[in-house]
């Protein structure tokens, strides 16, 4: 069984460039958002799409589990989603401790900028940039689907 094990925080600061080592645009859009399941299809960079079955937290982890979908269907998936999308732009990091993530969103939560870093084990030491800021794995607000929740709301299709 796959599990994610990842922690969030807001970015404050710009040191996180110096470490970027690959990015990519990200279009993920929502069928289901809720405590025991979300179902989220992911197109990157226009090219290559994955759809994500994720299950209930318990803590910083939860089960998930990813496949590959053609670009065609994702598109479709993604139109069925009411408008439950997040655009943003995904950099890889070369940082220790995990694999880390910056995101900068763009479209309905420009300005919006968060650091991931998905870990081995729940109770891995990590060492925290100075770039960052609040953790925020815990608050509801900041999980995408919450995200793509609200830009449903605010542009529905």
């Amino acid at each position: 069984m796959g599990i994610e094990i990842e922690r969030k925080f807001l970015v404050t600061g710009d040191g996180w460039q110096k470490h970027v080592v690959q990015s990519g645009a990200i279009v993920q859009g929502y069928l289901t958002e809720g405590e025991a399941v979300t179902l989220r299809i992911r197109i990157i960079d226009n090219a290559t799409a994955l759809f994500t079955i994720k299950g209930k937290r318990d803590g910083i982890s939860r089960p998930e589990f990813e496949y590959s979908v053609p670009l065609e269907d994702a598109h479709h998936m993604l139109a069925l989603t009411g408008g439950a999308v997040v655009e943003k732009r995904r950099f890889l990091l070369d940082l220790p401790d995990g694999e880390w993530v910056v995101d900068v969103f763009e479209g309905v939560h420009e300005g919006l900028v968060l650091a991931e870093v998905e870990l081995d084990r729940a109770d891995a030491t990590v060492t925290i940039p100075d770039w960052l800021g609040k953790e925020v794995t815990e608050d509801a607000r900041y999980y995408n689907s919450s995200l793509a929740a609200q830009a449903r709301r605010q542009n529905p299709r």
